[in-house]
């Protein structure tokens, strides 16, 4: 490795004119010289923040939840904000309560439910691939900073908040959305959908409270299965759509920045370094990192009782001693077709293998765990090596195959020794640790929308958003979507 090369985003103010600076940059030889365009978010230029309507209703306090709810507040349409779960610090006490105290397992109180999502106990990733014509990530970005986030998201090439950070950050924003006359309300779980002749009226809450509303939005994320089976009972258009299912795999840290940085590793300008991969199988399949995790913790992230469900987070300074990241197979609607519930049937393959998972680790939460050499040599695990593994409450040496489908055992088993080969020195090493099972990638369904409006294909009023819903994938993009749904809310007369 010859050396490290730094990409930096700079701020300038001309003295002149940009061309007279062009110019004079190609007289003196200092190279191209290109004109930032306007990236300034116009999303909601005109809207006038006075408003007599009805309040909407939002459904989860994820981020598309929360930013959806944050630009209705900021233009006087006071949302109500229900979330199943708790507020941020409660949901936080309740998580490590139950990794590391032995706390029971909560089913409305976990990495999945509660104020922030499933977003709270990760990486917090703030980079996306979608596109972005109306520059609404950078103001997301500079919105995020004021509530609470590091300020160095705005320059970073791959910026992230780190876990410990954004709890700080949704509780900011909970607290403008009621300080601009919006109610957010905790320990609310909608348990049904009031119709008229396909109309939305309300919403049911706790199985008892009926809130009158023409206007709701679902902003729960991809584990919310008895939503879900709200949506589906109530006539909601879905379709099942691909996902992945994997493990965790955990490497010593070093491991990686050796492979990824040379003679540079441990520089302290470079920090923990991430990696991304993928291999295209000779079955078809693709095995790929997912939310790789630089310096983290592999977690417990499951939502249902006596189910195992593994993820991956880090800190701000990632500086834990292992690198983990999802390694994941694609699963397809043909895979899980047999399954039987139409869009539903991927929640129950999920569920499938989250049990096997469970019964797999002890049937006490413990996660199954295999060295990589005993995977590829296809027999169980009977004690770990060199590396031990992050999972909290803790893992237990198995056989991953009784809790993953054959079609991603046989790949895992060609991707691994390829990727060590080919693009990760160290990928394959026979101690890094696999922990089993990984199936949150994604939601499994999607809630069919007008690609304009935003409504429901099928439910007048009710708006469909966020990756619940099919349509994001991580914090970014998930935030996103909220701010479009706000803006169509917005332009709306009365909503």
């Amino acid at each position: 490795m010859k050396g490290v090369e730094f990409g930096v985003t700079a701020d300038v103010e001309l003295l002149g004119t940009f061309s007279e600076a062009k110019i004079l940059a190609q007289q003196r030889g200092k190279g191209k010289v290109q004109e930032t365009p306007d990236e300034e978010y116009v999303g909601l230029d005109g809207i006038s923040p006075e408003f007599t309507g009805e309040r909407p209703i939002v459904v989860g306090s994820g981020p598309c939840g929360l930013l959806c709810a944050l630009l209705l507040s900021r233009h006087g349409r006071k949302p109500l904000l229900l979330e199943r779960g708790k507020a941020a610090g409660d949901r936080a006490r309740d998580v490590t309560g139950f990794w590391r105290r032995g706390l029971a397992f909560d089913p409305e109180s976990n990495v999945q439910y509660g104020e922030g999502g499933a977003g709270t106990f990760s990486d917090g990733k703030l980079y996306t691939q979608i596109k972005d014509r109306e520059h609404r990530i950078r103001w997301l970005l500079k919105e995020l900073v004021e509530k609470g986030a590091p300020e160095d998201i705005l320059t970073k090439g791959r910026p992230h908040i780190g876990t410990d950070r954004l709890i700080k950050v949704v509780r900011n924003i909970r607290e403008e959305i009621i300080a601009n006359g919006g109610e957010v309300r905790f320990g609310a779980k909608v348990t049904g959908l009031l119709l008229d002749d396909k109309q939305i009226a309300g919403v049911e809450v706790n199985g008892e409270e009926k809130i009158a509303a023409k206007t709701v939005v679902v902003a729960v994320g991809h584990s919310a299965r008895d939503m879900f089976e709200v949506l589906h009972e109530a006539g909601a258009k879905m379709e099942p759509k691909s996902f992945s299912i994997g493990v965790r795999i955990e490497h010593p840290q070093k491991v990686i920045d050796n492979a990824q940085l040379g003679e540079f590793a441990g520089h302290p300008k470079l920090g923990a370094a991430p990696y991304k991969i993928v291999h295209h199988c000779k079955n078809g399949r693709a095995a790929y990192s997912f939310c790789m995790c630089p310096g983290g913790l592999v977690v417990a992230a499951g939502s249902e009782p006596e189910t195992v469900v593994t993820n991956g987070m880090s800190s701000y300074a990632r500086a834990e001693s292992n690198a983990n990241s999802g390694l994941m197979v694609d699963v397809r609607p043909g895979d899980f077709k047999k399954e039987g519930r139409g869009a539903l049937a991927g929640i129950d393959y999920q569920r499938k293998w989250e049990r096997a998972a469970f019964i797999e680790g002890g049937s006490d939460y413990h996660a199954p765990a295999q060295t990589v050499a005993d995977f590829l040599a296809g027999k169980p695990s009977t004690k770990l090596g060199k590396v031990a593994s992050s999972y909290e409450p803790g893992v237990r040496p198995g056989d991953l195959r009784k809790c993953l489908p054959k079609y991603v055992i046989d790949t895992l088993k060609e991707a691994i020794p390829r990727i060590d080969a080919r693009a990760l020195k160290g990928f394959g090493m026979r101690d890094a640790v696999m922990v089993g099972v990984e199936t949150r990638s994604s939601s499994p369904l999607r809630v069919m929308r007008d690609p304009k409006t935003f409504q429901s294909t099928s439910i007048k009023g009710l708006y469909p958003a966020g990756e619940g819903a099919g349509y994001a994938g991580g914090i970014i993009s998930a935030a996103a979507d909220g701010m479009k749904i706000a803006e169509v809310l917005l332009r709306k007369r009365r909503i």
